[in-house]
């Protein structure tokens, strides 16, 4: 690791420049990967857990909003990315009405996988997660057309309830217009005067978020039956309600 100084200075830099923010990412990968087993109480597993990925958007998001007025940048990430996996596991349980078959089990209390393991067969979930990824995949792909990364799309969305439900009848609008929708997909370009015009919502304000519109079109005119209501809350922070 390095000197904490030459570190700070490294993510001043990382601030403004993608390639070294990956470059920064990809060297704190073990550290990342700590944080996230910490969190679990296990290490992370590709293709299974998602934390590992929440983990490293928080930590690009600690890139971004650090200062050094916040102390050390590695408390800062360690704190920001808990914060962001807690808030990611409460989705989880709302989203599920029960516990996540990956939640950290209580102190001498088996996991819930665990418990299961013996009564079910798993082939299903895998399966499931498999086609997860794939989608997801795609999406970066369909979104790089776009000139669109998921990095991009993490800094660009709303961060006040009022400016995502602005975004939020925006894309309403387009959804109930399928022909605004074919010429998106067809020019490659946001129809920012139409849902201005459609959904009465300022220009200014579409403009400010336009790689988060662009990234949400994106999911709702492609199918993606897996992601939709998932990925739309992890690029939205989990801001909604």
């Amino acid at each position: 690791m390095k000197k904490e100084h030459e570190l700070s200075e490294e993510v001043y830099r990382a601030k403004d420049d993608m390639e070294a923010a990956d470059q920064l990412i990809s060297a704190y990968l073990p550290f990342i990967r700590s944080e996230t087993a910490r969190f679990l109480g296990r290490p992370p597993q590709e293709g299974r857990d998602d934390e590992l990925s929440i983990a490293m958007i928080a930590f690009h998001e600690a890139i971004q909003g650090y200062s050094r007025s916040r102390g050390a940048f590695l408390s800062y990430a360690a704190m920001l990315i808990k914060s962001r996996l807690i808030d990611y596991r409460r989705r989880e349980k709302r989203h599920q009405g029960q516990l996540s078959l990956d939640s950290p089990p209580a102190e001498d209390e088996p996991a819930l996988a665990d418990t299961l393991a013996g009564d079910r067969d798993h082939s299903e979930e895998i399966v499931m997660r498999s086609a997860t990824r794939a989608e997801i995949e795609e999406l970066s792909a369909q979104m790089k057309l776009f000139g669109v990364s998921l990095t991009d799309v993490a800094d660009n969305c709303p961060r006040q309830q009022r400016t995502l439900a602005a975004c939020r009848r925006a894309m309403q609008f387009a959804a109930e217009n399928p022909s605004l929708l074919d010429d998106f997909l067809r020019t490659r370009r946001l129809p920012i005067a139409a849902l201005c015009e459609g959904s009465g919502v300022e220009r200014k304000t579409l403009e400010r978020h336009r790689k988060y519109l662009v990234a949400l079109l994106l999911i709702c005119t492609n199918g993606y039956e897996l992601i939709r209501g998932h990925l739309k809350q992890v690029l939205k922070g989990g801001t909604a309600r």
